[in-house]
């Protein structure tokens, strides 16, 4: 009994020293991490964590739901499909066709309107966003520099740094995309309750605007740009600038770093469904315009779909682009297969949520999963012209 009590008061003092040294080192934030993901079985944030962190409640307008399409689920999943769906757990897909309801299906006692979490489809909204913001007249264009909404950022290479390079991942910090690594920026930025300071900290080590490097930081910058800029929250200003006005179905959560501090992961973390995340990617289809109102303004839509560097084809301002047989598809894209796929000429959307993805091939290189998904796609489309 003596040995068990000395050894608890040496395991308590152990502890103590761990959790002294984390706070001494400013890595606290590892012990958010290690409640909410690790002593859970996981190894990064998964699907349905956002129920572990504090979240704004975005409220929905009137809803609009999506028709369905005449052919309604008349065709059933390819076997290629199915064994996808089932391998990488696939919570949700959707095939929207001439904006009709085409095909759906749930997985894993996920329904029509649980939410899950969309990862960096976020940063496609929080782009948008800054569309709005320019078209509203916060912020006066792409070119305007940072260092007018960020004091952080005007000294050196940082003072050249545009809204536009956050837009197009080309800010040239020093932010290392690393998911797996508990003492990486990406993890201290999803567990720390103060992000702000976090970006704060970030240096310009390249000259900003000049390539491509994927980088969610870039992102969460740009939010902080946003905000400064319009005085709005950037979950009040998704909320009057698309969840209401797209009709969107289901009220849906975005993370906070704290409820204190109040700051959105605007790189990440939009609690939705597969249908209400589709309305974003038909807004785009649509040059911005919903319902014959001009939304978005259709010239920077238009930008926002085109690489702006030669040397880096497979993203634009927010989004992602990928051809694929001779098709030109533009994407939202987030952590684990997240998915919102718009092949505009063909007036088709493509939805996959789920818990994995295929094997990476590097940070920002499109897994073999989105081919997958996009072909079987279309191959149960013609099935259902040649019936």
């Amino acid at each position: 009994m003596k040995f068990i009590k000395k050894l608890l008061k040496v395991l308590a003092v152990l502890f103590g020293i761990v959790i002294a040294t984390l706070y001494i080192t400013d890595t606290d934030y590892l012990i958010k991490a290690v409640r909410t993901i690790y002593m859970r079985g996981h190894t990064t944030a998964f699907l349905d964590d956002y129920k572990k962190f504090d979240n704004q409640v975005i409220q929905n307008g009137t809803p609009q739901p999506w028709p369905n399409h005449e052919n309604y689920n008349t065709t059933t999943e390819t076997s290629i499909l199915q064994k996808a769906n089932k391998d990488y757990g696939t919570v949700a897909y959707v095939i929207i066709k001439n904006d009709s309801i085409w095909f759906e299906n749930y997985y894993d006692g996920y329904k029509k309107d649980s939410k899950s979490n969309s990862f960096s489809m976020a940063k496609s909204y929080v782009s948008g966003l800054m569309g709005k913001a320019i078209m509203d007249g916060y912020i006066k264009s792409l070119d305007q520099p940072v260092c007018d909404f960020l004091p952080a950022f005007c000294d050196g290479d940082a003072a050249k740094m545009t809204v536009g390079d956050l837009s197009s991942m080309a800010s040239g910090t020093n932010w290392d995309e690393a998911y797996y690594s508990p003492l990486s920026i990406t993890t201290r930025a999803y567990f720390d309750d103060d992000l702000q300071k976090v970006m704060n900290g970030l240096k310009v080590v390249t000259a900003p605007g000049q390539a491509f490097k994927y980088a969610s930081g870039d992102t969460q910058m740009l939010a902080m740009v946003i905000e400064k800029a319009t005085g709005k929250k950037m979950y009040n200003y998704l909320t009057e600038s698309f969840w209401k006005p797209l009709g969107s179905e289901n009220p849906t959560l975005w993370q906070l770093d704290s409820a204190e501090d109040d700051l959105v992961k605007a790189y990440c973390c939009i609690a939705s469904n597969a249908k209400d995340f589709a309305r974003f990617g038909k807004l785009y289809k649509d040059h911005g315009k919903w319902n014959g109102q001009q939304i978005l303004d259709s010239a920077f839509v238009a930008k926002s779909l085109k690489p702006r560097f030669p040397s880096s084809p497979e993203y634009g301002y927010g989004w992602w682009l990928k051809n694929q047989n001779n098709k030109d598809f533009y994407m939202m894209r987030g952590h684990l297969g997240q998915y919102v796929i718009v092949q505009p000429e063909d007036n088709v959307i493509i939805v996959r949520l789920g818990h994995q993805k295929s094997a990476d091939a590097g940070i920002g290189v499109f897994t073999n999963d989105i081919s997958l998904y996009i072909d079987e796609a279309y191959k149960m489309l013609d099935m259902s012209t040649k019936k």
